[in-house]
């Protein structure tokens, strides 16, 4: 019988990429993942489709389920021959209970490992500006635990050593304790004049921070409201966080953006724009499906000898040819005596990761850029293919055809409405706190209006930004305009307009 293994995996603190690659080796490997409250869904992704996935996650005065239950879970799941990852929030041994779910293993001789992982202890101050160590004013940090466990007869926090035996004290799981923390730190001896920072949902788009002083933290904490989970830094080194906060400066920070690509392709606009800081809410409006025969672009496939240029016009063009293109046996040999186009950047590195690089990439990434780079070519009288959309503009053909150019375009997927629920995206829209909503082709316009329905102008309650001038003119077409249009027409481009046009906000503000 296949012996099981449990993995007690720190997830970080909250940020998915903040995760090690180590964690990240084992959550791809699991057959079952244990994770907690706090974990970033974003993580799951990762896992393999066949992992089962158990929920176990704790709030005060609500248990999914008991840690003893947890114990026995892992326990029994190991017994199964299954590589169990426990994947627990921040660092399993810093203040957390993977040294007991690791006593539960070890007492049950099931095998184990503990993978470190970054600490919510020193990663969310860092996130906030806030070293927890500095050369002039701080060589030691201590941590403390502000939540102990209800059914200990008395604390064990020795708050006569903590308030004063370190220069920076950080306490995590504090903020329903924060007026209780701040007596014992004042009693003991900490000057009330002693800088405070109350930093939370730490590392996410959605952190928020405030600073104070012991003597009026409580206060301004109140003041925002702050809830669960939050990270309580008290030193000298708060002072720093005015000078070195970088994480919230960061150009589209806290701005919720709508992401309408297909789902499997949403990835990389998502990922640019968590890199500047922004929340992007995926709502996938369309979907990308194979066409109703393979029989036009298989027939194509074969004689691709016949043309002289092909033409890809998306990554999916790309994506579906070499679909057909493998299943008729065939490889990158059989673009050998073709000319192959390519507009834009992501489809000319498509290609390439097939082995093809492509003869000619426009300066200007649309149809008609693609033409007028091609009037000094002798186009007349070639054969082009044109696999593509079945619901493309004519922009391109039309335009090879006055070139002189035979163009035959050719179905190699669709566009579809999507059928995923997309609820939850959608009443965020509905309430109002989408700030931009981002359409990446004509097909995006017409599928997220057809999904809000008559209630379609709600989007004007949002900035619109669109990829380039063929979605502006979909969006021009039903009465509305874009506030944002991307003169370079890729995902990147895209994201760097909309960061432009929020820096002529804040710099029209000053």
């Amino acid at each position: 019988m296949k012996r099981g293994k449990v993995y007690l995996v720190g997830a970080g603190p909250g940020e998915p990429s903040l995760i090690t690659v180590k964690g990240l080796e084992y959550l791809r490997q699991a057959d079952v993942i244990i994770y907690d409250r706090l974990i970033d869904y974003r993580l799951l992704d990762a896992a393999s489709p066949d992992a089962e996935k158990i929920y176990v996650g704790k709030r005060d005065g609500c248990h999914t389920i008991e840690q003893k239950q947890i114990n026995l879970l892992m326990v029994s799941k190991a017994r199964e021959g299954k590589r169990v990852v426990r994947l627990k929030g921040g660092d399993p041994f810093v203040l957390g209970r993977g040294a007991e779910e690791a006593e539960a293993l070890a007492a049950n001789n099931i095998p184990f490992e503990a993978v470190p992982g970054v600490s919510s202890a020193y990663a969310v101050p860092a996130y906030a500006g806030i070293p927890v160590t500095h050369r002039r004013l701080a060589s030691s940090f201590t941590v403390v635990t502000g939540h102990e466990d209800p059914d200990k007869d008395r604390s064990t926090v020795a708050w006569g050593r903590a308030s004063l035996g370190s220069d920076t004290l950080v306490i995590l799981m504090g903020m329903g304790n924060l007026a209780h923390i701040v007596r014992q730190l004042i009693q003991n001896g900490r000057p009330v004049s002693t800088p405070v920072a109350v930093i939370s949902q730490g590392t996410s788009p959605r952190q928020r921070a405030v600073t104070g002083t012991l003597d009026n933290i409580i206060n301004r904490a109140g003041e925002e409201s702050f809830e669960p989970p939050a990270v309580i830094v008290v030193g000298e080194v708060v002072r720093l966080r005015d000078q070195l906060c970088w994480f919230e400066n960061l150009p589209l920070f806290g701005k919720r953006v709508l992401v309408t690509r297909a789902e499997d392709m949403a990835k990389e606009l998502s990922q640019l724009l968590l890199g500047r800081g922004a929340i992007p809410v995926e709502m996938p409006v369309i979907k990308i499906v194979p066409p109703h025969s393979w029989k036009k672009l298989d027939r194509a496939v074969l004689n691709l000898k016949s043309y002289g240029w092909i033409v890809f016009t998306s990554v999916n063009a790309v994506e579906l040819f070499w679909k057909r293109l493998c299943a008729l046996n065939l490889d990158a040999r059989w673009l050998a005596s073709v000319k192959v186009g390519a507009i834009g950047p992501a489809t000319a590195r498509t290609l390439e990761s097939k082995g093809i690089r492509p003869d000619y990439l426009p300066e200007r990434y649309t149809s008609e850029g693609f033409v007028a780079g091609l009037r000094k070519e002798d186009m007349a009288g070639y054969r082009v293919l044109v696999p593509r959309a079945d619901i493309a503009g004519n922009e391109l053909v039309e335009g090879l055809a006055r070139l002189g150019a035979e163009v035959h375009q050719v179905t190699a997927y669709r566009t579809v409405a999507a059928t995923r629920s997309i609820s939850q995206a959608k009443q965020m829209l509905l309430r109002g706190t989408i700030d931009v909503i981002t359409f990446t082709s004509a097909s995006t316009v017409s599928s997220l209006l057809a999904i809000l329905g008559q209630r379609w102008q709600v989007i004007r309650q949002a900035k619109l930004a669109c990829i380039g001038p063929n979605t502006h003119k979909a969006l021009q077409e039903r009465g509305l305009t874009a506030d944002i249009v991307a003169t370079e027409h890729t995902m990147l481009g895209l994201v760097q307009a909309i960061e432009e046009y929020f820096q002529g906000e804040r710099r029209s503000r000053q």
